[in-house]
């Protein structure tokens, strides 16, 4: 049985896109599927880019990464490393997207650029990259942290789930079910299970779009009770 694959082909100069540059690539690609049991199912390019520039400014490469997370093809043929990105560092963080996906990045020579752990220059930078990234994720926990301390200085909210109410399409159905529960003049106040027929029968659901229940009135009206 083939291996499903998908290939990327990449040409720096606008001069190249009309050229020879893409039928080159693609013939190299096509016979290393042939021999090698690949089943070449789509082809991403990007057209007059620089090896240079990094994943944001290539649509073919995001492109690829998109249907890489989402389709379940894990093999990606490339002419050469080149092909892929020039500068070491680009290289090292493309291919740290493709590593986290879950996918593999094969040259149409045999070279899987994916498994190249024995090269100590690749695996000073993905340590560095690590530790940077390690670095972001710390400072925006703290940065996180300290906004959250600033706010409930203020008297703010800044934690766990918002209430019933919070959220601009909650008012109004806020404002029913409390109106509903206000006891009227000479009456009896209607009961959280009467109030949730009445919210059913006018079509109003819970956030979840959900019937609403007598616990899940009572959930929401309980901290105003007593108005």
């Amino acid at each position: 049985m083939r291996t499903p694959a998908v290939s990327y082909v990449r040409v720096s100069g606008k001069g190249q896109v009309d050229g020879d540059g893409f039928d080159r690539q693609r013939e190299a690609i096509r016979r290393f599927a042939k021999t090698a049991g690949f089943d070449l199912l789509e082809e991403f390019r990007d057209e007059g880019v620089s090896g240079t520039k990094e994943l944001a400014a290539r649509p073919g490469l995001a492109a690829l990464l998109d249907r890489i997370e989402s389709n379940g093809v894990k093999v990606v043929l490339v002419e050469r490393a080149d092909r892929l990105a020039r500068d070491l560092m680009v290289s090292e963080v493309i291919l740290s997207q493709f590593t986290a996906a879950g996918a593999r990045v094969l040259t149409a020579d045999g070279a899987d650029l994916s498994a190249a752990a024995d090269d100590p220059t690749r695996t000073l930078i993905r340590q560095v990259l690590a530790a940077v990234a390690q670095f972001d994720k710390t400072v925006t926990v703290l940065k996180l942290r300290a906004a959250r301390e600033r706010l409930r200085r203020k008297g703010q909210r800044v934690e766990g789930r918002k209430p019933y109410g919070f959220h601009p399409a909650e008012k109004q159905v806020l404002q029913r079910m409390a109106q509903l529960r206000r006891k009227p003049a000479g009456d009896r106040r209607l009961s959280f299970a009467l109030v949730a027929q009445h919210l059913n029968g006018e079509g109003h659901t819970t956030r979840y779009g959900r019937p609403w229940t007598r616990g899940a009135v009572h959930a929401v009206l309980s901290p105003r009770a007593g108005r």
